[in-house]
């Protein structure tokens, strides 16, 4: 008789990114960079800043300011912005419906954001939009760091930068071109799969779910 070897399952757990993958934060984050320049008098190109949301926000200020005056600048940004951005922001197209999507099929959705934690939690509340555990201020390979910690399978992101953090915990880049990046160029990043939105992802995880299931059956 031939024994029954039972694979053990791991719970599924999808992450997402924010900007641009679930919140189109544009409006928001212009009015905060306005309400900044206006506050310290430096010039700011505010059509170029939203055109490339995705990297900290430290990265994008040492366009404008003093290396010196960075990080100071940076907090008052992160002070101003819930009172400037929130209101402004919308969900993408399938937001919503990707993360039912995960909780749907048993599994745990997280939010990995370069974001300040507080100012994405606000995000997440003011949309209506519930992940069981949402971490900030982590971009590109350090987002790994916290995807191998809760087990992520998939990781699903708009930047080049979100594929590199899902390929350094070893997930799947699930990657939308809502974003600042294409679809060739988030394909050449190493992007297991590109949709043009969140509103295909529902059927894609379905699937996805359902190829594990069949792998991890049983063998006799």
């Amino acid at each position: 008789m031939a024994s029954t070897v039972q694979h053990p399952r791991r719970p599924l757990t999808v992450g997402f990114d924010l900007d641009m993958t679930l919140v189109d934060s544009r409006p928001g984050i212009a009015a905060a960079y306005r309400a900044l320049a206006a506050e310290t008098g430096a010039f700011i190109d505010v059509d170029l800043v939203v055109s490339r949301i995705g990297p900290p926000l430290e990265t994008e200020l040492a366009h404008w300011f003093p290396a010196a005056r960075v990080p100071a600048v940076a907090d008052r940004y992160r002070a101003i912005y819930p009172d400037c951005a929130i209101t402004p922001a919308t969900a993408l197209a399938g937001a919503r419906e990707a993360v039912t999507a995960v909780r749907a099929l048993g599994g745990r959705a997280i939010v990995v954001t370069a974001k300040h934690e507080p100012n994405a939690k606000l995000h997440l509340a003011h949309l209506g939009i519930e992940p069981d555990t949402v971490i900030g201020q982590l971009w590109a390979e350090a987002k790994g760091e916290a995807l191998r910690e809760y087990g992520a399978q998939v990781y699903v992101g708009d930047h080049t930068g979100d594929v590199r953090g899902a390929r350094a915990a070893g997930a799947l880049s699930v990657a939308v071109t809502t974003g600042p990046c294409g679809a060739a160029e988030l394909r050449a990043a190493g992007a297991d799969v590109v949709l043009a939105d969140l509103t295909g992802f529902p059927a894609w995880l379905s699937a996805f779910e359902a190829d594990r299931d069949a792998e991890e059956e049983p063998v006799g």
